[in-house]
């Protein structure tokens, strides 16, 4: 075997020609820092504190470390790396969220930023900006994720973007003039990129800039209430910057060198780009990722509540199968409903069964390895997910001890206490029937030559022994399915012993009137899963329901 010394170039040089998408974002900081020589790389996220963290926030910060993971093999960790996750809370409370306490009292905050305006949930923390800020450190350190937690307040309050914002304030009229042609005329007649604080209200001001003076460090406008002049200093909070000019002020005053947004903000990265190189920055590399669709197809939105939720996600499945969704085809956009879940669930287990018997350059394409920032754990899963609901679908099991029972004959040694991941993996899959497969349960009534065949298989299965295996009760069920309307007259489906071929027709009907399901796994897999007696009765109880 290979020392570990050896195996460093080997996965570098792999990694280097590697097509797996993180290598290619991380090839492009590895150019940049050809062009750019820095001893430190700033990975960013952002994150909007006026709602709470969502399924998205995980999106952006899961496919960032993956990056910043397959940079970091690419430079043998030769430099250090920083993931900053930034807290947009100086934005002004535009409306007050439909999904909130005290609305009423948060009613009277409006146009305030979010860390001015109190907490309406308890009194635990000083602002509502600071109790999601909370939220969303609590969300990613669930996850486990490793990272810089940053607050656009305390930023601006502190003084850390005093000198990038003065820098802007030099260069006003050229950021005015990137600006503008970007805006309707009517907005563009009275926009500033400054927003001053109102000293009297405490209110984001969105008021044109009657002067400004570099020199000084000031700018000038015109209170909205008394109409009197003010003249305020741009540093220490006492103003912020609108989001696109923000957005390229911070990637400056940071150095931040990537950093991901929306295929719907391709336009902003644009612009905000443009405005950092006036800056004299260069902006950071990135990728724009294709939004969520729900299951009609609609961008996910976070006002209509359409799609599934990260709460959602995690009841019926683990954190790991909603990363395989988040890495896989990230320029893609894919469908964010119940129905994806399943699939998601059993192709993380594929992959982390193929990553033992694949080598080092095949590793390298496994989701599983970038999941895992390249040490993904043993597989453990005895039984596919897609066949645990159909266990409890057959079972109508109310609880966890019902399965195992099945479990506990099926696979003998395997408990609880030996696979905890596998544990949650049961509550998963009755989580997951209650709440989406039940109410979609139809039985359809077999036609008379299915129920002949089903007849047949109730014969067929009656004469096997108790321990039958799982391939020799497939054996069955295919001989039986040997007849009009199964066969295969299309000559595509091949047998190992040259016998005709089986279609799916047969497998599907086996499952709509068997268990009121469109489709299922492998059927003698789940036969010998639940029981050749129980299978039987629920054969018999089919024919008695349409007979």
């Amino acid at each position: 075997m290979s020392t570990p010394e050896a195996q460093v170039p080997a996965l570098r040089e792999i990694a280097e020609n590697s097509n797996a998408w993180p290598f290619q974002e991380a090839r492009k900081i590895v150019v940049r820092l050809k062009k750019h020589r820095k001893d430190e790389v700033v990975f960013e996220t952002g994150y909007g504190p006026s709602g709470l963290p969502h399924i998205g926030t995980f999106g952006e910060v899961a496919r960032t470390t993956m990056v910043r993971h397959a940079f970091r093999v690419l430079t043998e960790d030769r430099i250090k790396t920083r993931l900053i996750a930034f807290s947009d809370d100086m934005d002004g409370l535009r409306k007050v969220p439909d999904n909130v306490p005290n609305r009423e009292m948060m009613a009277q905050h409006l146009g305030k930023p979010l860390t001015r305006v109190p907490d309406p949930f308890s009194n635990e923390y000083p602002s509502f900006g600071a109790a999601n800020n909370a939220r969303l450190r609590a969300f990613l350190d669930q996850f486990g994720f490793e990272y810089e937690f940053l607050s656009s307040t305390e930023c601006y309050t502190s003084g850390r973007f005093d000198a990038t914002l003065l820098r802007v304030l030099e260069r006003f009229d050229t950021v005015m003039n990137i600006m503008l042609p970007s805006l309707r005329e009517e907005r563009a007649q009275t926009y500033s990129p400054f927003l001053p604080i109102s000293p009297r209200t405490g209110i984001v001001l969105q008021v044109p800039i009657l002067a400004h003076d570099a020199g000084a460090g000031t700018i000038t406008y015109e209170d909205p209430d008394s109409k009197e002049r003010v003249t305020t200093l741009i540093t220490g909070g006492r103003a912020k910057l609108q989001w696109k000019p923000d957005w390229a002020m911070r990637w400056l005053a940071l150095g931040v060198d990537y950093e991901m947004a929306g295929k719907d903000l391709i336009d902003s990265v644009k612009l905000s780009g443009e405005l950092c190189r006036a800056l004299g920055g260069t902006p950071p590399e990135g990728f724009n990722y294709e939004l969520f669709l729900d299951e009609k197809g609609q961008k996910i939105s976070k006002s209509k509540g359409n799609g599934l939720t990260i709460d959602e996600w995690l009841r019926y499945a683990s954190p790991e199968s909603l990363s395989l969704f988040m890495y896989r085809e990230p320029r893609a956009a894919k469908r964010l409903y119940f129905d994806v879940i399943p699939r998601h669930v059993d192709e993380y287990q594929q992959f982390l069964e193929a990553y033992e018997r694949q080598d080092l350059r095949q590793q390298l394409s496994n989701p599983v390895w970038h999941i895992h920032a390249g040490s993904p754990p043993k597989p453990d899963m005895p039984i596919s997910f897609s066949m645990l609901l159909t266990l409890v679908a057959s079972s109508n099991a109310e609880n966890a001890e019902t399965l195992w029972g099945f479990i506990g004959r099926y696979r003998p040694g395997v408990t609880p206490q030996t696979h905890p991941k596998f544990d949650a993996l049961v509550r998963y899959a009755i989580h997951y029937f209650r709440d989406f497969v039940l109410p979609q349960k139809r039985f359809r009534e077999p036609s008379e030559s299915e129920r002949a065949a089903l007849l047949d298989l109730r014969e067929a299965l009656a004469q096997l022994p108790a321990d039958a295996s799982a391939e020799d009760i497939q054996q069955v069920v295919y001989e039986v399915g040997r007849r009009e309307p199964f066969l295969d007259k299309t000559g595509k489906i091949k047998t190992k012993d040259g016998k005709p071929g089986v279609a799916l027709d047969w497998f599907n009907m086996l499952y709509q009137v068997l268990l009121g399901q469109e489709k299922g796994p492998r059927y003698g897999s789940f036969v010998a899963l639940y029981g050749l007696n129980n299978t039987i009765d629920m054969i018999d109880g089919a024919l008695a329901r349409s007979a």
